[in-house]
């Protein structure tokens, strides 16, 4: 059983807010790096998932961490590790935003913890986004961040126990990491710098973006439930690499995971009502 504190809480309930627009640019720029992967939507609607490009952190180049991140970002508590990953999130989905929408998005820490295991010392930030479209709340987002020490390598996800009833092979590639990156202003060199994600951080090669498979795993829920799921929860559990290709699967139950050939999962996903 890990040991957990629980520091900075006088960052606990602070907000911040950050307003951007749906353009009709970076909703081609989507459809274009997700192609047929996309669910289906109304003409004026954006496409499931386009919330995780709105409102990046921007910071000038001289201040820049290491890693490619902003080194100061204000609006998260400063831990003290210096590998961030997403961990999982949950989203509820209210209303669809529109192109054209300006969106203001209001992001509240919600938890910082502490925790020290077998693996180390993990701290994770739990930040709560309300998007807000001209119409009122759209989606709902608890988002998980986990940060790790130098000297901690990500394990290894654990192997898919259920048959899927529906999968399909999606291709990685730098270049599709690049255009993800691009789109989500996302300076985080473990997904264009091969030299920095193996010698530093230890990957076997560029890491695949953690909101790029959710994203395909809530088209795909989205596909298979006639629209967006009023709750999606998803989890990382091992870092997808670019170049090897990854299973996207569905099961019956409403869960969803991608794994690579060998079935070892990357993301685990549920939709509900």
């Amino acid at each position: 059983m890990a040991e957990v504190d629980r520091p900075f809480v006088e960052w606990i309930g602070r907000t911040s807010e950050h307003v951007d627009e749906v353009t009709p640019r970076l909703v081609e720029s989507y459809r274009a790096i997700f192609g047929d992967w996309l669910a289906p939507t109304s003409e004026a609607e954006a496409p499931h998932g386009l919330h995780w490009c709105l409102s990046p952190a921007i910071a000038p180049m001289d201040a820049l961490g290491r890693d490619g991140h902003p080194a100061k970002n204000r609006d998260l508590p400063p831990v003290p590790l210096p590998r961030r990953m997403w961990a999982g999130g949950r989203i509820e989905t209210l209303a669809p935003l529109r192109i054209g929408d300006a969106v203001r998005r209001v992001s509240t820490i919600a938890d910082v913890t502490c925790k020290h295991g077998r693996s180390g010392e993990l701290w994770f930030v739990a930040v709560d986004h309300d998007y807000h479209s001209p119409r009122g709340l759209a989606i709902r987002e608890r988002h998980d961040i986990v940060y790790r020490a130098d000297s901690t390598r990500a394990a290894a996800g654990p192997v898919a126990e259920r048959e899927p009833v529906w999968t399909r092979r999606f291709e990685t590639s730098p270049v599709l990491l690049f255009r993800y990156s691009a789109i989500t202003f996302n300076g985080h060199r473990i997904h264009y710098d091969p030299v920095y994600a193996k010698d530093v951080e230890g990957y076997s090669g560029l890491v695949v973006h953690g909101p790029l498979q959710a994203s395909l795993l809530f088209n795909l829920a989205a596909s298979r439930g006639g629209g967006a799921p009023k709750v999606f929860t998803y989890r990382a559990l091992s870092p997808a690499i670019a170049g090897e290709p990854i299973d996207i699967c569905a099961g019956g139950d409403g869960s969803f995971w991608t794994a690579d050939d060998r079935r070892q999962m990357h993301m685990e996903a549920c939709a509900g009502k």
